[in-house]
């Protein structure tokens, strides 16, 4: 690469919830130099060659040509750049936090999921400027899960309260109150973004629970009126 270039691309930070209601990253094994063999974030690079028209196209090309995967949930978090990032020399990196269906799983050996805190502890070791990608991305879930009902797109079509209790610690982190939850839930039931399906969820343990489902407008984040930690 000459001294004039610059490498441009896109890094997707894409998150699942475990069946222990953990998050998890999905990791990608690098197939070229730099950091070849690697478990890096999924990525593409952008240029005047690719067919992309807009930043949100190329992350979603990322995940449907490197994973072979669609997104609940895409949104922009930050753009990186600097001289050091890359060995190849200048580069530019648009970050996305993608949210996935708890049921995906990874299609092929180079890909796989990873506990979200051992990234973020340092356990788990990323080429590039990866790590604190992924740390910028989980802030803003983190963020965004205060006030909205984002970690929604996390769970099935389908959930029951607890599911979307679990879905919600995970994301901050920090106990919910059960209570606070469900009245928040109640809210979104009564304006349309959810609705009851009729039936019940009958768990190995415990009482049957009544099964909630996304409704067309949960396309978009419901915001709430207050803080869910207030």
């Amino acid at each position: 690469m000459s001294a004039v270039e610059v490498l441009a691309g896109v890094d997707i930070v894409a998150l699942r919830l475990s069946e222990e209601g953990t998050l998890q990253v999905l990791l990608l094994r690098r197939q070229r130099e730099p950091y070849m063999g690697q478990w890096a974030l999924p990525g593409v690079l952008v240029n005047g060659r690719c067919a992309d028209a807009s930043l949100d196209a190329a992350a979603a090309r990322a995940l449907a040509d490197k994973a072979r995967l669609q997104p609940r949930y895409l949104e922009q978090v930050t753009t990186v750049g600097n001289g050091v990032r890359d060995p190849r020399g200048w580069s530019l990196s648009t970050c996305y936090l993608a949210l996935l269906a708890p049921d995906v799983v990874p299609q092929g050996e180079d890909l796989q999921f990873v506990e979200l805190a051992a990234v973020i502890s340092g356990q788990q070791a990323l080429p590039f400027d990866h790590s604190q990608l992924v740390r910028l991305a989980a802030e803003r879930l983190r963020g965004k899960s205060v006030y909205s009902s984002l970690p929604l797109y996390l769970l099935a079509p389908r959930f029951t309260v607890t599911e979307a209790l679990a879905a919600f610690q995970a994301c901050l982190g920090e106990p919910v109150q059960h209570t606070t939850l469900r009245g928040r839930l109640e809210r979104m039931k009564t304006q349309g973004w959810i609705g009851e399906t009729g039936e019940k969820n009958y768990p190995k343990m415990g009482r049957p629970q009544n099964l909630l489902e996304h409704r067309p407008l949960a396309a978009e984040v419901f915001v709430f009126d207050r803080s869910l930690l207030a």
